[in-house]
């Protein structure tokens, strides 16, 4: 499969570092020139080898955005019989999407190492290519129960600096054990009747969509800051048997509407995609909630690094709020690659308030 690359700007001569690009302007904006601009800030949040990966991620999403373009025309519906190392099917597009990250990603001589949702352990750099200076973590598929029923599936990615000790050594996992703030930048793809690319590498929250006549991402919004006090929330009812006293008791009393204590009414939406969810939110509130099993202690659905991590990140850059029910999660320090957590996150007076209760 073909990946495509970005169309190129040509870059301006070396000057004062340019404002931050404006949507509205209505000059477009390529996903290149836009790093570029960022590499050239004051606080260099987008150095050389950070926007050289980020722009690999991004042709990588446009191959998958083809592969599921195609659908049952490309034979990449239905799964493929055995499990991921989550316990889960795996559907042909998880191992496809999958195949495309690590392929465009290993040989470019910005990552030391990648992990990923669908492997049991982390992915080295081959020993022929160039080691760098990042660590790469990803959810190939997020939502993939979606892609047989054509519903909206994405890819989240999150971005590390390997710690100085890996010079000189090989990667462990324990090198990815870092706590979300370290995050230096954090994405996803949403696959929809639009294909979005929504970023953060710290200076706020970027939307880019793809240009399917030319290949290229544009910019189309940011930086987005998420909408307050819109009464709707996301969750999975069917898992309310195993929420706490505390977050049952938050969804009753929003299910309860006018006739209820709050006196208002809500609006619930569940799509099955955290990507779907999240975007949502960032475009106009809300609140999202996966709360962890509160029967038994550890037990819970979403992945810390791979969905939890760069989803509080982006929200927390849009004026958001994300927390694992007790905790800010880009506090949390991992124990495992694949380690799970709860999650609550969007309009910060609703995590607060679907959060327990401190003291």
């Amino acid at each position: 499969m073909t990946i495509q690359t970005p169309v190129l700007d040509s870059a301006p001569a070396a000057s004062a570092p340019a404002p931050a690009p404006n949507p509205q302007s209505g000059q477009p904006v390529t996903l290149t020139r836009f790093l570029i601009e960022q590499q050239r800030r004051p606080d260099s949040p987008c150095p050389a080898g950070l926007r050289l990966l980020l722009e690999t991620v991004a042709r990588a999403c446009k191959a998958i955005n083809f592969a599921i373009s195609k659908g049952a025309l490309g034979d990449v519906l239905g799964s493929l019989g055995n499990e991921n190392v989550q316990g889960e099917v795996q559907k042909k597009l998880d191992v496809i999407a999958n195949d495309l990250l690590l392929d465009a990603n290993e040989w470019g001589g910005q990552l030391a190492a990648m992990a990923s949702e669908e492997m049991e352990t982390l992915h080295p750099i081959p020993g022929r290519f160039p080691k760098g200076e990042y660590l790469l973590t990803f959810d190939p598929i997020d939502g993939s129960s979606n892609i047989d029923v054509n519903l909206s599936v994405g890819t989240i990615f999150s971005v590390l600096r390997a710690p100085d000790a890996c010079a000189g050594r090989d990667v462990t996992e324990a090198d990815f054990l870092q706590p979300g703030a370290e995050q230096v930048a954090a994405g996803y793809a949403i696959y929809g009747p639009q294909t979005l690319l929504v970023l953060t590498v710290g200076t706020g929250v970027y939307e880019f969509t793809l240009d399917r006549e030319i290949g290229s991402w544009r910019l189309t919004d940011g930086p987005m800051q998420m909408p307050r006090g819109n009464r709707e929330f996301a969750v999975n009812m069917a898992r309310r048997r195993q929420w706490s006293p505390h977050v049952a008791q938050y969804i009753e009393e929003r299910i309860c509407g006018t006739e209820g204590p709050l006196g208002v009414d809500y609006n619930m939406r569940w799509p099955a995609s955290m990507v779907a969810d999240v975007h949502r939110i960032i475009k106009r509130g809300g609140v999202f909630l996966y709360p962890a099993d509160s029967r038994n202690p550890g037990k819970a659905r979403l992945r810390l690094l791979y969905e939890a991590n760069p989803m509080a990140f982006l929200i927390e850059q849009a004026g958001g709020a994300a927390s694992n029910g007790t905790a800010r999660i880009l506090d949390l320090m991992p124990t495992s690659l694949h380690e799970r957590v709860g999650v609550i996150l969007g309009d910060p007076a609703e995590v607060a308030a679907a959060s327990e209760p401190q003291g």
